[in-house]
């Protein structure tokens, strides 16, 4: 796998200019996406981003030691029971609170130890996922001193239809967050995800919140302009041979060879998050040429069909494109009924990481 951190940042600076009024903060939870949160982490921070989201208090401890003191770091599922104490004393890891019981035991934290601890606040503004509802919220803002005890960084909520730009959801998810944001008219508003930030200047809000998009993947379906495509992924070839008409391919002999084949084996199956439903439908990519995967793709390994290939073109050793220029993130995703997100979080641990056109402390771009 390789990773071009250069691309990263540019595209980060490329939000920051689509949004000059707003702050663009970063997601980098489930380890960016698959990518290695403690290697990218601190590029988007040397390149601006102040503002950190993840989705457990693990992972904000986790990635804290690459980052600059000046950024705070959002934990967006907030906090577990009893991780309260262990947030407080981390600084500038701030829980978001989704539920009057997060809430309460926040709030609890501040009175016990006579602390002003911040905090965000996720509303439901129609996703059904995570967040006070009005009463909720009305109920919070009720408690004694809650603004006092818990100054609040961010009203949040969370776009479900952000990837379909006309969707009437989108507007009425707009509506009701201003109604929340009436109630703490000071407070900035975060909204933004990945299409939002894309396809919805609307929804913009004072923090945004990209993801996907960040590492050049499309969070919707009409593209991503100007913004570079960050992950390549590549796997070895462990076997070439010729089988005969009638022979069986993989498990379950569930592709049969009509006539002679000459397939190989690559060295990608779905331990390595190389899809499994992309038996007998997807296929790989070598110098141009695709070659269809042939039968089920095992945790290993899958076998693909070579025979176009000029006889001693391909061999053991040799690497294909499994994610680059002939096959993206999306097109994958496209192919099996998936999003993105899945297909990126889930590669696996077992491919290497190249870090590729990294800055320098000089500024210059290196190959590590």
């Amino acid at each position: 796998m390789t990773i071009d951190v250069a691309a990263i940042a540019a595209n980060y600076r490329r939000l920051c200019g689509m949004h000059p009024a707003a702050r663009v903060g970063v997601v980098v939870k489930a380890d960016a996406y698959g990518l290695g949160a403690a290697q990218i982490a601190p590029v988007l921070a040397a390149a601006g981003a102040r503002d950190f989201f993840v989705a457990h208090l693990a992972e904000a401890l986790a990635v804290k030691p690459f980052l600059p003191a000046d950024v705070t770091i959002f934990v967006l599922n907030g906090l577990a029971p009893g991780g309260e104490a262990i947030c407080a004393a981390e600084k500038n890891i701030i829980p978001v609170l989704n539920t009057p019981e997060q809430a309460r035991d926040w709030y609890a934290l501040t009175v016990d130890q006579s602390r002003v601890l911040p905090a965000a606040l996720q509303v439901d503004t129609g996703m059904s996922r995570l967040g006070l509802d009005e009463e909720e919220f009305d109920e919070v803002l009720g408690w004694p001193a809650f603004t006092q005890k818990i100054p609040i960084r961010l009203l949040m909520s969370h776009m479900a239809c952000a990837d379909v730009p006309g969707a009437r959801a989108n507007t009425d998810q707009i509506a009701r967050l201003e109604r929340f944001c009436a109630r703490l008219p000071s407070v900035p508003r975060s909204l933004a995800n990945s299409a939002a930030a894309m396809f919805l200047p609307d929804a913009a809000g004072d923090v945004l919140r990209p993801g996907l998009v960040l590492y050049g993947v499309d969070p919707g379906t009409t593209g991503v302009p100007h913004m570079r495509p960050a992950v390549s992924l590549e796997a070895r070839v462990i076997q070439v041979r010729d089988i005969p008409a009638g022979a069986g391919v993989g498990y379950g002999f569930d592709y049969i060879a009509k006539f002679p084949l000459r397939t190989a084996t690559v060295s990608a199956g779905y331990a390595d998050g190389w899809p499994r439903s992309l038996s007998s439908r997807g296929g790989v990519w070598f110098y141009g040429n695709r070659l269809p995967i042939l039968g089920r793709v095992s945790m290993d390994s899958c076998v693909v069909d070579v025979t176009a290939l000029l006889k001693g073109s391909i061999g053991p050793g040799d690497r294909v494109e499994l994610i680059g220029p002939n096959q993206s993130v999306s097109d994958l995703a496209m192919l099996i009924g998936t999003t993105p997100h899945e297909i990126l979080t889930g590669l696996g641990r077992r491919f290497s990481k190249v870090y590729a056109n990294r800055p320098s402390m000089g500024g210059e771009e290196m190959q590590s």
